[in-house]
């Protein structure tokens, strides 16, 4: 029998279907294709540090669902083996920031991502670095989808 082929935005929906982290935090898929995303969200007032800026963490979570979301939509589970995070600039309540990953290196086991995080303004708030490893597990096989 020969398996479907899923394409990017069905793999990405199938995945936020089930990321109810992602669904907290109020990421929106703006954008998917092979290897790339582009997804956007509201900084929200419990999104605040003690300074009343957006804390680094949320920052993190949001680079690292556009990981997941970049990395897995070739169809093959992708885990995260390795992160970092710079903060260029600072963001505040009522942002509405833009995560763009790019796939920069793909093999049959890892993949290379770097994800900018940019406000309403374009301006840069944070630039992520993330290497996944590649499984050879179908995500819908796991997920238990036909």
């Amino acid at each position: 029998m020969m398996e479907k082929n899923y394409s990017p935005a069905e793999i990405v929906a199938k995945m936020l279907e089930t990321d109810y982290f992602s669904q907290w935090l109020g990421i929106e898929l703006i954008e998917t294709g092979p290897g790339h995303c582009v997804v956007r969200m509201e900084v929200r007032k419990e999104m605040l540090n003690g300074f009343g800026l957006l804390h680094g963490g949320v920052a993190f979570s949001m680079a690292d669902s556009a990981l997941a979301f970049a990395s897995n939509s070739h169809g093959k589970i992708s885990v995260a083996l390795d992160n970092s995070i710079s903060y260029p600039a600072a963001s505040r309540q009522g942002d509405i920031l833009t995560a763009r990953t790019e796939e920069l290196n793909l093999t049959n086991k890892t993949g290379l991502y770097l994800i900018n995080i940019t406000n309403q303004h374009q301006k840069k708030i944070a630039v992520f670095k993330g290497t996944v490893y590649r499984t050879e597990k179908s995500l819908f096989d796991h997920t238990g989808s036909d």
